[in-house]
């Protein structure tokens, strides 16, 4: 499965009510560093059914951005039951972020 594109229209439904843990990419499309993270979460969501994958470009999503406080971006966030469990920022390896989970 590749990583969701969420938005305030499907944020609820696909983070909050999610029964499997998800993984958060906030990013812009002018982040080199994001540029960099990308093809690792895409990976990642390709591989791990038993987690979702869902990435927020933070200038169309800027409310997003704001609740979860995202600063610096690439920001990494992990979500269980409702609830921010881990958060990273910057680029990191693969199996930095999968340690995440």
């Amino acid at each position: 499965m590749s990583a969701i594109n969420l938005n305030q229209n499907n944020f609820h439904h696909e983070v909050m009510n999610s029964d499997k843990p998800v993984l958060l990419d906030f990013w812009a499309p002018w982040c080199g560093p994001c540029r960099r993270v990308v093809p690792i979460v895409e990976e990642i969501a390709r591989e791990r059914s038993d987690i979702k994958v869902g990435k927020i470009n933070i200038e169309d999503e800027q409310a997003l951005a704001r609740e979860f406080r995202v600063m610096s971006i690439p920001t990494l966030l992990v979500v269980k039951n409702g609830q921010v469990v881990n958060r990273s920022v910057g680029v990191k390896s693969k199996s930095a972020i999968l340690n995440m989970l």
